[in-house]
């Protein structure tokens, strides 16, 4: 991330740092997630659901989308507050995600580099409910969502075929360094830099993305997902 006076203080917690960070230095809108509470038994979902699908790494409020907000001040509050709260970055507005397995999109990445094409930031992150495995979420110009079945379509791949999800209006993602559930934590595979403030247009992405996906699923031992938006729970 940019060094931004003012975003890097000595002795804050990570997480306010990093959620100060994307809102001043990248101008996201961000919202307090749910927690992970240890310590008293096994690890749990401030949430209170035993079976918490994506444990203290989910929305908390019903309202959390109107509640989002790009203003440090804003954020350096709720954090200061809920320190150890997962960062949710809502989709639709500043970007949107293409979300793929990891193997697939680790293949596509390198071959996107090797291309030379322009990348914005991709986010490594345990599966939300209804995936399995990690996956990487490549953060494109917004409005993707509602094109990308045409955009399949035209490159030979029917619905529900690939493992290919676009996030967008009414979803989001969970930013690093959150951590979700027990073990895993939201990364990043390529961080926000001044190199890649400006974000691609999906279009560009989509075709390599499509390629690494369907050979995964053509391995016999896996078999295409379909996966569920994380905002829906």
């Amino acid at each position: 991330m940019d060094n931004t006076p003012g975003a890097r203080e000595q002795g804050l917690p990570p997480l306010l740092i990093e959620a100060v960070s994307y809102a001043e230095d990248r101008h996201w809108e961000v919202v307090p997630g749910t927690r992970l509470i240890d310590g008293d038994g096994p690890a749990h979902c401030s949430c209170g659901d035993a079976r918490c699908p994506l444990p203290g790494a989910h929305q908390a409020e019903d309202d959390w989308r109107s509640r989002a907000s790009a203003g440090p001040g804003v954020v350096r509050r709720w954090w200061t507050e809920q320190p150890d709260a997962s960062i949710l970055l809502p989709t639709g507005s500043s970007f949107d995600v293409l979300d793929v397995p990891e193997v697939a999109g680790c293949l596509a990445l390198a071959r996107m580099e090797r291309m030379g094409l322009q990348l914005g930031p991709v986010v490594a992150a345990p599966a939300a409910a209804g995936q399995v495995g990690r996956r990487l979420h490549f953060l494109v110009l917004p409005g993707v969502a509602a094109k990308l079945p045409e955009m399949l379509r035209k490159l030979g791949w029917t619905a529900g075929r690939l493992d290919l999800v676009a996030r967008g209006e009414g979803d989001f993602i969970v930013a690093p360094p959150s951590r979700v559930g027990p073990y895993g934590f939201a990364q990043w595979a390529r961080p926000p830099s001044a190199i890649n403030r400006w974000l691609p247009d999906a279009a560009e992405l989509v075709n390599p993305l499509a390629y690494a996906c369907g050979r995964e699923a053509a391995q016999p031992d896996r078999k295409p997902l379909r996966p569920v938006a994380a905002g829906s729970r």
